[in-house]
């Protein structure tokens, strides 16, 4: 779905997208998550505006928060935060990359620095997303 052939999704209907691509990703960087929780909004908190050092939401496609998983037995689920206001927005100004494409490589990358992944890296896993 490029922006220019479809309408955008609503919350709820960008939350199923978000779950169908993070279940594309290949396993094993799944696993690197542990027991992910995903969190779908519409734009970034203030205050987590405020933590990452923006003011624009717009800015925040992303987030990830958590440990990796070999680290501490007892670990509280590590979480993905999406945004959906500028996921969209980025997704309309591209206009050469679906939306689902999108959702991918966002949460790859948000996934992927957290656990000090190369670019060539990421990029690998995106392409093996189902």
């Amino acid at each position: 779905m490029t922006a220019a052939d479809k309408q955008e999704p609503g919350l709820e209907a960008f939350d199923v997208l978000a779950r169908k691509a993070y279940a594309s990703l290949p396993e094993a960087f799944r696993k690197l998550c542990g027991n992910v929780v995903i969190h779908v909004a519409e734009e970034a908190e203030p205050e987590i505006l405020r933590d990452v050092g923006l003011s624009d939401p717009l800015e925040l496609s992303g987030l990830f928060e958590g440990i990796e998983q070999s680290q501490a037995d007892d670990a509280p689920p590590n979480h993905v935060h999406l945004y959906r206001r500028s996921i969209i927005a980025e997704w309309a100004e591209s206009g050469d990359i679906s939306l689902e494409d999108l959702v991918i490589h966002v949460l790859v990358h948000e996934i992927g620095h957290h656990f000090g992944l190369s670019d060539e890296d990421m990029h690998a896993i995106e392409e093996r997303a189902e």
